[in-house]
């Protein structure tokens, strides 16, 4: 599994952080990093929940990729 991360700066300076793969991943931050690693950890919350409920194997491993969109 990989993530890609979106992240945006809004008008009051803030940032948000979307991770594209989970649903409702996303996060503000006062800068570009707090936004992600926010971002990141919600998605990390959201899939440790969903491999706990299933009866799948879980993934040999996680990978993650970044990309920035500029608006």
């Amino acid at each position: 599994m990989r993530f890609h991360i979106e992240t945006e700066q809004e008008v009051d300076g803030r940032w948000i952080a979307e991770v594209v793969e989970v649903p409702g991943a996303l996060a503000y931050g006062v800068n570009e990093n707090e936004a992600v690693s926010k971002a990141f950890a919600i998605a990390l919350r959201s899939l440790a929940d969903n491999i706990e409920r299933s009866q799948e194997e879980p993934p040999a491993s996680i990978h993650w990729q970044r990309a920035v969109c500029v608006a």
